[in-house]
């Protein structure tokens, strides 16, 4: 895609003063684009209004970069030398200009800092909303099903609850924020993603591999950064409504409103429903949970005289959720006579950011967070409540090559329940301090370190360190290395599900130990300029992480039984995966990716491969766009290999192994309404759900308590003519969605 900046310059005969008021307007070659204007240097974003237009005053003359988002989701960046009181200038995003560069996204996530995508030393992928309408769904975790090396895994038939895997590391492993700050951990582990509303989302950072040294516990994966519109830019009125032929409709709120001349709002609310209970494998249990949630965001950014930043935000979130058999209902709840999990959820949140007034750049930031969880699996009850407060102040200082953060964290949480784990309230806090240093030696190398200090109640001191290198060679061909460690203080039945759905016991062997790692990870990125109106770019990564301690539930050893214990032996991740976008003439666009991993633990000698995480992977999303039409159609799917499941009996029917399988998506969008867009199409066109080939998979569902089951001396089934293959009712045996082939249609509208 080619680019082309043609500006006329209005002409004075000397700068009356050092201030620059530019004003831009922003086409497409054709008319005016209602885009975001991001203003690198001063870390700002501009609206454009109706007309394509934007104003913005420059404290000083001088050499500026300014991001503008073109429709197919790139950035394309633009360089600007002003030199007098006014100047005017045209933006046009076309794909005339060879000089694209689809690298040029500021990201913050790998350093805790604003660069450049392609400057960062830490791999940051980067996806826009226009990425996740490509395959619209109610919420961030169903959303990022088409990024590679990603998977949003289900981790119960009943309830449908689930966590993000990267490169095959369980959801505990990955640290997801809202702005830079932790918004999920513990309880909110398998909820968390579910209900951020997508009209505020200006777009999703996602670093793979370990980022403890700066970010602490549970950032030992990768971590999901949602970073939300500023107030000031967002659009007016935005509101996003689909439903689906199942019955679930999504309704998604987004207002941005002037309060005064010093404070801007922005709201986001989503309302997600769906009540129409669907048995299509015959099992007498819900294919999909039946769900009512609710979750309101407010954000608040305040014009302060210093131009230093001030934001505030809240959410809400409040969830009804229940899965089970057909016949239940709430009288159900809690009783031996129809089995229903029944959870309900009330989660706040509160977000803050204030940049000290002082020359020097030092910011603040903090969260509180309160979770409430009352539920019910079958007739056992989970109570359970946990509330967290985080801040941090870090200073962020340029001094000649040397780029230096430094800062400290503090972290208090309390964590009750009703489990026999938790006799009495977990207060834990932990004090932190870190340190960064990046170092650009020459315009091809960099270096970054990195060192972090925890100190935890029970674990007493932890330190994990941090080294980057990146190379840019002179045709733009970029080299990172990465290098850390890892760790995580395990908090077992806030984050496995599976330790209370069912009816396996739970066995905890000893006091569980922090999970530690240690991490190196290779990317190489590279673009072609293959034609004028082609742009192809490939992305290629390799990792290894080695756990010396790695908490694993143990499936194998009791299949009546969950096994939680200290590894006695190490645990490895490994792999190598394939990131390629290209883009044609403005028309066609394709993103592919692919991941071949090994992720398993060594137990004497023994190696084995971990539950629910399979050898490849790959996602696409092809888009084409009829100009002629105002029409775009859109392909998206993923392919993931077989997984290990885990089995109730030697006897067990169910297959050890899943089959490789795709979830594929089409869909078309009408944009030929002024503000409003019209979209429709299919979700898993093959019609394929984890059934297939299956005899079943909920085990005993046909008696959940059970009432019918015989024990020997050990506590182990018996095999009987009601119970021909020794089972007791286990839920867990699950790997994808159980939701086939349906339709869907949807409005759009922004102003």
């Amino acid at each position: 895609m080619k680019l082309i900046i043609f500006f006329s310059l209005l002409l004075s005969v000397s700068a009356l003063s050092a201030q620059v008021q530019l004003t831009g307007k922003v086409t497409d070659n054709k008319n005016a684009v209602q885009t975001t204007v991001y203003i690198v240097e001063a870390d700002e974003e501009v609206q454009t209004d109706e007309d394509g237009t934007f104003t913005y005053e420059f404290e000083n003359t001088g050499i500026y970069h300014i991001n503008i988002e073109n429709s197919t989701g790139f950035i394309q960046t633009f360089e600007l030398n002003l030199t007098k009181p006014e100047e005017q200038f045209e933006f046009v995003l076309s794909n005339e200009n060879p000089q694209t560069d689809l690298l040029n996204e500021i990201v913050i996530s790998g350093t805790m800092k604003p660069v450049l995508r392609s400057e960062s030393l830490v791999p940051v992928e980067v996806y826009t909303p226009t990425f996740f309408r490509k395959n619209p769904t109610p919420n961030i975790f169903e959303a990022l099903q088409n990024v590679n090396g990603v998977k949003p895994q289900v981790n119960c038939s009943v309830c449908n609850t689930g966590d993000i895997h990267i490169n095959g590391l369980e959801g505990p492993y990955t640290f997801v924020l809202i702005d830079g700050m932790p918004i999920v951990s513990g309880l909110s582990t398998v909820y968390g993603l579910s209900g951020i509303p997508n009209s505020l989302i200006e777009k999703v950072e996602i670093v793979k591999g370990p980022a403890s040294s700066l970010y602490g516990s549970e950032a030992v994966g990768g971590l999901i950064n949602i970073i939300t519109k500023n107030p000031l830019y967002a659009s007016k009125y935005a509101v996003d409504v689909f439903g689906t032929s199942w019955g679930e409709i999504n309704t998604d709120l987004g207002l941005s409103l002037k309060v005064s001349d010093k404070v801007h709002w922005l709201m986001g609310v989503n309302y997600f429903n769906y009540s129409n209970p669907i048995d299509k494998n015959k099992d007498g249990f819900t294919d999909v949970t039946l769900q009512d949630r609710i979750s309101i965001f407010n954000k608040f950014t305040f014009d302060r005289k210093s131009k230093k930043q001030f934001a505030l935000a809240t959410r809400y979130f409040y969830e009804d959720r229940w899965g089970g058999q057909m016949n239940w209902n709430r009288s159900h709840r809690g009783g031996t006579d129809v089995y229903g999990e029944s959870i309900y959820t009330n989660r706040f949140e509160l977000l803050g950011l204030y940049e000290l007034p002082f020359t020097e750049k030092i910011t603040s930031q903090f969260s509180i967070t309160a979770h409430d969880q009352n539920s019910m699996y079958g007739d056992t009850p989970f109570m359970a409540k946990q509330n967290i407060a985080f801040t941090q102040f870090y200073w962020d200082k340029t001094y000649g090559k040397h780029d230096l953060l430094v800062g400290t964290a503090a972290r208090y949480q309390m964590y009750n329940d009703n489990s026999s784990a938790t006799p009495t309230a977990d207060k834990t806090f932990i004090p932190s301090v870190f340190v960064q240093d990046s170092y650009e030696i020459n315009k091809h190398f960099s270096l970054l370190g990195g060192l972090r200090y925890d100190y935890h109640k029970d674990h007493k001191s932890i330190i994990t360190p941090r080294f980057a290198f990146r190379y840019e060679s002179d045709k733009g061909d970029i080299l990172r290395l990465n290098a850390g460690t890892g760790f995580r203080v395990v908090n077992l039945f806030t984050e496995e599900h599976a330790a209370l759905s069912g009816a396996r016991d739970v066995i905890v062997l000893e006091d569980l130990k922090p999970e530690k790692s240690y991490n190196v990870n290779v990317n190489y990125l590279k673009t072609w300029m293959l034609k004028d109106d082609f742009i192809l770019q490939a992305e290629a990564a390799a990792w290894y992480t080695y756990f010396t301690n790695s908490i694993i539930p143990d499936y194998d050893s009791n299949p009546n039984q969950i096994i939680y214990k200290n590894l006695e032996g190490y645990a490895e991740t490994k792999g190598i995966s394939l990131n390629v976008d290209a883009v044609y003439a403005n028309n066609l666009k394709i993103m592919m990716g692919v991941t071949l991993q090994d992720v398993s633990k060594v137990e004497d000698n023994i190696r084995t491969q971990q539950m629910l995480t399979e050898k490849f992977s790959g996602t696409w999303v092809v888009s084409y766009t009829f100009n002629r039409l105002n029409l775009t159609a859109d392909y998206s799917g993923n392919l993931y290999g077989p997984m290990r499941l885990p089995l109730v009996s030697e006897l067990d029917p169910r297959l050890p192994y899943s089959e490789t399988y795709s979830i594929q998506n089409i869909q078309l969008t009408y944009k030929g309404f002024k503000h409003f867009e019209l979209y429709g199409g299919v979700k898993n066109i093959l019609n394929w759900t984890p059934n297939k080939n299956n005899p079943f998979l909920i085990a005993r569902s046909n008696d959940p308590f059970n009432k019918n089951v015989q024990y020997d001396a050990n506590g182990t089934a018996l095999v009987t003519p009601e119970n021909p293959y020794g089972l007791v009712f286990d839920p867990t045996y699950i790997y994808a969605p159980n939701q086939g082939l349906r339709t869907f249609f949807g409005v759009r509208y922004n102003f």
